[in-house]
């Protein structure tokens, strides 16, 4: 495929990848709001926001058999269409059961449109030759961080369903701008492909299917760090530090704006320490800033410590879903995404019921404590990928 090609498939990936972030934070930072609206508890919010992971975890393993039969490009697309139609719905509902059945279908979505664009991204980068996954996450990222920041600035002017119907329309635009290059692009032929490293893709046979796995309990656990601070960091530090809704929205702000510096220089990093020494200097240094995020006294401590976890995590999650691609093509990802987004499924009700029993920021400490796992995973199966 002519390199002018494979540039504006990378510029449209990119952009669904962006659009991602940006659909998702602009949902999250609203989540105060939605909760004092539908009366919820801690623990019920926890099981209505149960419905996100629910719904992607379901649709996974559906979507990479999609990916294989229609490709993956059209399913981003259909995907991009569902995720910003959804997102107007929370808005919409007056109790914690409405609320978790409309999430059902916004996870829906966004499990749907995870795994397309990651199968999508897979292949490019096979072609492209370089580990640039980080970069695709960036955009990821820095959709967030900009969603996030419009967040904080409409959260005391602007009601919850004027917010969400606007970034539905939104992605609705973004995508009927981006879209036709993806349903125009076909991927690289597998004929055409080289790798940039000397692995191909395999079968799932027995071998494969545990690296798989493994990848995948390093994805499971950056996101539950990630889901955590997502659906519990405004919360925390709006109901624990008495933060200003505007101010509890920077917090989210602040993880995504350092999650897109540490993923715009994972491509450096990856080449230069390799995948076990990011994995395991990245879960590190989640774990310290998470502990600080989750049990500062004061706003601004607690606002570093997010920070220092966004960088942390950052290429953790590229890194695992990239190298399950490389492995087993969209089953891989559709496996890996599986295990990773469960550790969505269980983050908000297992984070919401520890606040119940014990507070939200020892609860918070639970990310902490996966990045440290993430860590150790990482350093043991250093070797397990090349024998």
């Amino acid at each position: 495929m002519p390199g002018r090609d494979l540039t504006r498939l990378r510029i449209a990936l990119t952009t669904f990848f962006a659009l991602d972030g940006f659909v998702f934070a602009g949902w999250v930072v609203r989540i105060p709001a939605i909760k004092e609206q539908t009366g919820s508890s801690a623990s019920t919010l926890g099981l209505a926001l149960l419905g996100v992971s629910a719904g992607a975890v379901v649709t996974m393993t559906l979507t990479g058999r999609l990916c294989r039969r229609f490709g993956s490009h059209p399913v981003t697309v259909v995907c991009a269409v569902l995720l910003s139609l959804s997102v107007a719905l929370p808005p919409l509902t007056h109790s914690a059961a409405a609320l978790g059945a409309v999430l059902l279908f916004f996870g829906a979505a966004y499990g749907g449109i995870n795994v397309a664009f990651n199968s999508a991204a897979v292949d490019l980068i096979t072609a492209l030759r370089r580990p640039v996954m980080p970069s695709f996450h960036a955009a990821y990222s820095l959709g967030g961080m900009v969603g996030a920041g419009l967040g904080a600035l409409v959260a005391g002017s602007l009601s919850p369903t004027r917010h969400l119907l606007g970034l539905a329309l939104v992605g609705l635009l973004v995508t009927a701008l981006a879209g036709p290059t993806l349903l125009r692009g076909s991927p690289p032929a597998p004929q055409e492909q080289v790798r940039y490293d000397r692995h191909a893709p395999r079968r799932l046979d027995g071998r494969t299917r545990r690296l798989v796995i493994v990848f995948g309990l390093i994805a499971l656990c950056t996101a539950y760090g990630e889901g955590a601070l997502a659906d519990w960091g405004a919360l925390h530090l709006e109901q624990d530090l008495d933060a200003s809704p505007g101010a509890a929205a920077v917090g989210y702000s602040c993880f995504a704006l350092a999650m897109t510096v540490g993923r715009l220089t994972g491509t450096s990093l990856l080449e230069r320490l390799g995948r076990t020494r990011t994995v395991v200097m990245g879960g590190s240094i989640a774990a310290a800033g998470m502990l600080l995020g989750a049990l500062a006294n004061s706003l601004w401590a607690a606002l570093l410590g997010f920070g220092v976890a966004g960088l942390g995590l950052a290429n953790l999650f590229p890194v695992a879903i990239e190298r399950a691609g490389a492995l087993a093509g969209p089953s891989g990802v559709a496996v890996a995404s599986t295990l990773g987004y469960g550790g969505m499924l269980l983050g908000p009700p297992a984070i919401g019921f520890m606040a119940d029993w014990i507070s939200l920021p020892v609860a918070l400490t639970s990310v902490a404590v996966l990045a440290a796992v993430a860590a150790v995973v990482g350093f043991a199966t250093r070797r397990a990928e090349s024998r």
